[in-house]
């Protein structure tokens, strides 16, 4: 490492720092306990798995939960990028240090899509257009309303259509990835159970 990128890294760290010192002191200020909408942010946190707990098909548990966590973490690595890259940012917080919303990321979207993708395995409804509502209804209802009441905001090029976008790419990514792993799981059940029936030797009297 030469001295120049040392003293840059070093820069960025420093700078880094000091965000996530403001970053603090933000919050204790104006999105700590004593505000609404910290104690809004926590019921947005807490409500979805309550209801998850009790709507869940607890014997489709595994497959539900990894549907679940991949919607977790595709939503949450695109709303970290967006608000890192100060596209758009939540002016309170839940959690300081943490740049994006816990109560979405980690509860409101990935328990929505949940219950919507076990009701379509249930009913044996198309997943993409319920879905596709679903993420209407997140894009330009429920984010508008957050922006009306100042807990959202935008700061740059983005807008609705292209939150829309990105709920297209999450509810696709998680389901590809959840029916392969599934296939994958089946078709390893299958050859066990070939290879178990192989072995069987013959029965003794």
């Amino acid at each position: 490492m030469s001295d120049a990128q040392k003293e840059a890294l070093k820069k960025l760290i420093k700078e880094q720092q000091e965000g996530a010192v403001q970053w603090l002191k933000y919050w204790q200020e104006f999105s700590a306990f004593d505000t609404w909408q910290f104690w809004f942010h926590v019921v947005m946190f807490v409500s979805p798995l309550i209801v998850l707990y009790f709507a869940m098909d607890w014997k489709r548990a595994l497959q539900l939960g990894f549907y679940g966590f991949n919607v977790h973490m595709w939503f949450a690595y695109i709303d970290d990028f967006g608000a890192t890259q100060a596209l758009w940012t939540y002016p309170y917080k839940m959690i300081p240090f943490i740049s994006h919303s816990v109560g979405l990321d980690a509860s409101l979207v990935p328990v929505s899509f949940m219950l919507v993708y076990q009701w379509t395995i249930k009913h044996k409804k198309n997943y993409y257009l319920y879905t596709l509502l679903l993420s209407l209804f997140l894009s330009f209802i429920l984010k508008p309303i957050f922006v009306m009441h100042k807990l959202f905001k935008f700061n740059a090029w983005v807008n609705y259509f292209h939150l829309f976008l990105s709920y297209i790419v999450i509810l696709v990514l998680s389901k590809v990835i959840t029916d392969i792993f599934l296939y994958l799981q089946k078709n390893a059940e299958k050859k066990g159970t070939k290879v178990g029936t192989k072995r069987k030797g013959p029965v003794l009297k």
